[in-house]
This record gives C-alpha cells, sequence and structure tokens, in this order.
C-alpha cells in the first residue's frame, strides 16, 4: 500500500522543501506537492532527510565488532544504530588475526544475504598500519600486505569493502591491485610523507580515515597525510564531528579547504552507543567513556560515543554548516564514496526509502530502512 509522508521540510537534492514523500515497499515512488496516497503519515513539521550512513562502526549496543564477528553482533550493532537515524553502515573491525578479518567478513556476507537491516559492507581497519600512528590499535597483530592478504580482502561476495591501510607500509602496485579489485582503500594509522600519499592517491587510494587523527600533520615544511587530504579535491575524508577528536575550529578550518561534499561524517562508535554502562574492553584492554570520549588506561582515544545525528547536530552547532549540508555528509557523500549513490542517501523516486525524521532539536525521532519502521516494526 502507497503511503504519504506529509507535512515535512523535505531534503531534496535542490535543498529543502515542502514537499510530500509517497513510499512503496522498500522505494520512494513520488516527490511531490499534495500527493495522494492510501495512507498518509503526519510528520509534523519535522526534517525528513535521507537515512545516514557510517562507514566506521566498530560498535554499539553492548556489541564490539572484534570480540564477535557474527551476524549476531552485527545485528545487535545495527540496531543501536538505526535509533540515531543510522540506516546504513559498514561493521569495522580493527587490526586482529588474519583468521579473524576472515571471520568478521564471512559474518558480513551472511548478514547481507540474510537481510540484516542497514549492512552495507565490511570496513577492514587495519592490521596494515604504522605502528608511529597506531592509536589504540594492537601494534603485534600489523602485519605486511601480501599476496594471501589481498585474496582475503578481495574476498567478501556480497557488499562493499573498504580497507584502511598505511601506504608507507606497501606499494602503489599493491593499492593499485585492490583497487583494480573493487576495493575501496583508505589511507589511515599513517606516518606517511605528502610524497607517498601523493602516490597512493594516484595508485588507487580514495578516502582517509578520520582525518586529522592518527596520521601525519600539516606542518610548514612537510605537508603530511593531513595536507594531502585536504589538497586533493578528489579524496573523501572521514572526519569525526565530536568536539573532542577534532577542535571545533580544526573542522571549520577543513570545511573551508577544500569541497565540502568530499568530507563524510563518521562516528568510529563502540559498544557504549546506545548504552547506560559506558565500560567495554577492546581486546581484553579496559576502555571507559569519560566526558564523552572513548579512552584507554593511558588516555589514548579508542574510538568514541558519538552516534550520527550527534554528529550531524554538532557540524551544524560547532562548525556552522546549514544543516542540510551537515545531512548530505552523513547520507549523500558516504553513499557516494562507497559507489551507492544512485540507490542510497537522497530522497528522490527510485531511491530506497531509507529515512530519518529530525526533531526541531535535530534529534532521531523515526527512522525507515527499505520502508521499514524502527518504532512498529511494519512496512510504511
Amino acid at each position: 500500500m502507497p503511503t504519504a509522508l506529509v507535512n515535512g521540510q523535505v531534503l531534496t537534492p535542490q535543498g529543502f522543501q515542502a514537499l510530500d514523500v509517497v513510499v512503496k515497499g522498500e522505494r520512494i515512488v513520488e516527490v511531490g506537492a499534495r500527493v495522494t496516497a492510501d495512507r498518509r503519515i503526519d510528520l509534523e513539521g519535522g526534517y525528513l532527510l535521507p537515512g545516514f550512513i557510517d562507514t566506521q562502526v566498530n560498535g554499539g549496543g553492548g556489541a564490539l565488532f572484534n570480540d564477535a564477528p557474527t551476524v549476531e553482533a552485527i545485528a545487535t550493532i545495527g540496531a543501536a544504530h538505526r535509533a540515531y537515524g543510522t540506516t546504513g553502515f559498514l561493521p569495522t573491525l580493527i587490526s586482529d588475526d588474519l583468521a579473524t578479518v576472515a571471520q568478521a567478513i564471512a559474518a558480513v556476507d551472511a548478514a547481507i544475504e540474510a537481510g540484516v537491516p542497514g549492512v552495507l559492507g565490511i570496513h577492514i581497519e587495519g592490521p596494515f598500519l604504522s605502528e608511529e600512528r597506531k592509536g589504540v590499535h594492537d601494534a603485534s597483530k600489523f602485519r605486511t600486505l601480501d599476496d594471501a592478504s589481498i585474496d582475503l580482502l578481495t574476498s567478501a561476495r556480497r557488499g562493499r569493502t573498504l580497507v584502511t591501510l598505511a601506504p608507507e607500509t606497501t606499494t602503489p602496485q599493491m593499492i593499485a591491485r585492490l583497487a583494480a579489485a573493487g576495493v575501496t582503500v583508505a589511507a589511515g594509522h599513517t606516518n606517511a610523507t605528502y610524497d607517498v600519499l601523493t602516490g597512493a592517491l594516484e595508485a588507487g587510494v580514495t578516502g582517509f580515515t578520520h582525518l586529522f587523527n592518527a596520521m601525519s600533520p600539516l606542518t610548514s615544511r612537510e605537508p603530511g597525510a593531513v595536507g594531502a587530504a585536504l589538497e586533493s579535491q578528489e579524496a573523501w575524508c572521514g572526519i569525526i564531528a565530536d568536539g573532542r577528536h577534532i577542535h571545533p575550529a580544526v573542522l571549520r578550518i577543513a570545511f573551508a579547504a577544500k569541497r565540502r561534499d568530499r568530507f563524510m561524517l563518521v562516528t568510529d562508535a563502540m559498544p557504549s552507543v546506545g548504552m547506560a554502562d559506558k565500560r567495554f574492553t577492546i581486546q581484553g584492554r579496559p576502555i571507559r567513556v569519560v566526558d564523552g570520549v572513548c579512552v584507554d588506561e593511558n588516555g589514548t582515544l579508542a574510538g568514541s560515543d558519538l552516534d550520527m545525528a550527534g554528529a550531524v547536530a554538532n557540524a551544524v552547532r560547532m562548525a556552522g554548516l546549514p544543516l542540510e549540508e551537515a545531512a548530505r555528509m552523513a547520507s549523500a557523500y558516504p553513499a557516494a564514496f562507497l559507489g551507492l549513490g544512485e540507490g542510497y542517501g537522497r530522497i528522490a523516486v527510485g531511491a530506497r526509502a531509507d529515512l530519518v525524521l529530525l526533531d526541531a532539536g535535530l534529534k532521531a525521532v523515526r527512522t525507515w530502512i527499505g520502508g521499514s519502521d524502527i518504532a512498529s516494526h511494519s512496512q510504511i
């Protein structure tokens, strides 16, 4: 039965408009004024946005993907983030043994096949990283990218595969092999020089994982990874807008430095999202949330307690972005980064009915994935 979502401010590719959106099954079938439909849902003046797409989700709802690379854990993580407007996500595995990487890839394949809502693929963050910029990653898990590793990283049968690596630990030829096989390659946890990063971009790197964090900084005589990321007008940059991973002033500088449609809001979320208990462990190490930030026993940042609705609100309030631009950084731009821009990240005829309704305070109050409402678990 077609259903019209009415009386909302709808984010279309042209900006916010007072339009109605008609959904039938999993797709949007009409966007217009005063549409006709058998059923109507009053949005009460709220903001209807494309559902958020998060390319870096380590955990949520008490589950950590590294601890449990299973379909059940993926479903738990997805349900926790769906409450905050995330309708598409990449379960993210930080540096681990290749056997665990294989389990994680198999779990994501199985989750997609089983129809777990929102799963778009997998993000494998390491273990091909720089010890100098390891952050909370366990350096004992680090290894060199070789033929066997490439075979594993290109083995997923469903969804998108995003791999974060440190370009200085491998060669442009190996990066090119991953890219040619359809893997999206991002630079992260890297101490590479500007020249090495430039070569990596030419070889097939298309993104940077959590810009500014765990990478060589921009300085006067060595632009580093940050300089390469901001100079490139084509590379996408994931960015954690929680006010703690990146100072708000630095956030504003970044958004002024290059085209905004190459920024993606990410959470780098941990199991604490959606949970009252803000303590958990990563590979046996205790982590706690302090002032909204996940830290280990040494005070090292260990992901975030951020959700995507919060990231959008922070981009508006801390960086001064218009809501429509912040929302696109959480939907249209990550969809394009993953090569999913036709069907995801926009409110238009033919697109998936992955939607989130925000109230005037920019809180997520209702979320749909493929036309299915999280509140009622029914098809609209």
